[in-house]
């Protein structure tokens, strides 16, 4: 395909015509309409699919946990091997990352995650996992295919593209800050921009949602050992009683949002672990509770943990028990929030491709996406693919009966190579000199 030669040609010619220069926009502007749409006919080819499909079922079969992706790594690196397509390796255990282009400025990063989850499949097909205890219930493999499948497309299109589009594929994205990690290592350094998708069966297939600003909230866990003082269950006054101290704590927590939170602030604290006794008449010495936080602001986040902390070593001790507070800072995920320029931008390529009767303004989410790491370090912007179906019921990601669609595929991939080939584009170099 020649099209963006096109397009270059087109900017090239009327930089050099006596013509309005609103008339020199009209044509830019169909000119870069016909990406989108010619990598949507790209992507729908048989062969294109067909290649798509058979990459994420290898990889649903075989799915592993954050950070022991290897085999789905070694996949990756021999279909950008296949392409000519050069990366780094390892970066954060397991991840990958691709260049696409003239290996110049500017950068602009499009990301899949590629981790499954440690639960049961219980869909019964061809393709169901061959590994006990792991599923991709998630989505993460077919955002793997998709990207995949953009990656075929611009590297096809290669010598026309304006700069470099930077392949991301992340691992640990389920709770493990594979993102963060990634970007300690250098992942995105010298990039300008980066775009990301989730599959999702709550929209329809053939429609998108996202919005500006936060998406998604910043998240984190906890867990405290509520200490006491075990015995007999029928002279309970001999005892140190963590059960009762853990069930004090547990109701004082859910204060923190009813009666300390802006109610106009969406916060959440769910208590979601309680561990203690084996026994109907003992008393236990200690008891494990554990549960999440979440909010839509740095302050509110802090403020949410500095108050989780105090609530439960305080309200442990009024029951003469002592507690041990224990953050998974590896799971903390920061807000997950879209520039609003890059959703100016999602908003006309999607409208391109899709019709703009199919973008969906959604309201944030409390859910987490440690996406987040990258779209606070650099401008970002983050986006849910529809492939709900008009029969068959619906099921969410982390449920053992996901499923994904894979009709959606051309489309994701099409999103992908159209938002990086236009913003390469419209967005001349930010840096002085190209990186090493």
């Amino acid at each position: 395909m020649a099209f963006l030669k096109w397009v270059l040609l087109i900017f090239t010619l009327h930089s050099f015509m006596p013509t309005p220069i609103s008339s020199n926009l009209s044509l830019n502007k169909e000119a870069l309409a016909q990406i989108p749409l010619n990598f949507l006919e790209f992507s729908k080819k048989p062969e294109i699919m067909d290649w798509m499909v058979n990459i994420r079922r290898k990889i649903h079969e075989n799915r592993e946990l954050g950070y022991e992706e290897f085999e789905t790594s070694k996949l990756i690196r021999a279909e950008l091997d296949l392409m000519g397509i050069p990366y780094k390796y390892p970066i954060a255990a397991t991840g990958v990352v691709g260049y696409i282009g003239t290996g110049k400025p500017p950068f602009v990063a499009l990301r899949a995650d590629m981790d499954a989850l440690a639960m049961e499949e219980l869909v019964e097909w061809e393709h169901k996992s061959k590994v006990p205890g792991k599923m991709h219930a998630c989505g993460h493999d077919a955002h793997v295919a998709m990207l995949l499948g953009a990656a075929k497309m611009l590297q096809h299109n290669q010598n026309d593209l304006q700069g470099t589009v930077v392949l991301i594929f992340q691992p640990a994205e389920e709770g493990g800050g594979g993102a963060k990690i990634m970007l300690d290592e250098g992942a995105l350094d010298n990039v300008d921009a980066i775009f990301a998708l989730h599959v999702t069966a709550r929209v329809p297939i053939g429609m998108v949602a996202s919005r500006p600003g936060p998406i998604s909230a910043a998240m984190g866990f906890f867990e405290a050992v509520i200490n006491g003082k075990g015995g007999h269950a029928a002279i309970p006054q001999h005892t140190v009683d963590p059960i009762l101290a853990a069930s004090n704590v547990i109701v004082s927590l859910q204060h923190l949002v009813s009666r300390e939170a802006d109610p106009l602030d969406s916060q959440v604290v769910s208590i979601a672990k309680f561990q203690g006794g084996g026994a109907f008449n003992v008393i236990p010495d200690s008891v494990t509770i554990g549960g999440t936080f979440r909010a839509f602001s740095k302050e509110s986040f802090l403020q949410l943990r500095q108050r989780i902390e105090e609530v439960i070593s305080k309200q442990a001790s009024v029951q003469r028990c002592n507690a041990t507070v224990i953050f998974d800072e590896r799971s903390m995920y920061p807000v997950n929030s879209n520039n609003k320029e890059l959703h100016k931008h999602f908003r006309k390529v999607a409208g391109e491709i899709l019709g703009f009767e199919n973008i969906i303004e959604m309201q944030p989410q409390m859910g987490g996406e440690d996406f987040a790491f990258f779209s606070e370090s650099i401008p970002g912007l983050f986006f849910f693919l529809g492939m709900k179906e008009t029969e068959g019921a619906v099921h969410s990601g982390h449920s053992p009966y996901f499923r994904v669609n894979e009709d959606v595929f051309p489309y994701g991939a099409a999103l992908h190579a159209s938002l990086a080939t236009t913003y390469l584009l419209q967005n001349p170099t930010k840096h002085t000199s190209p990186p090493e």
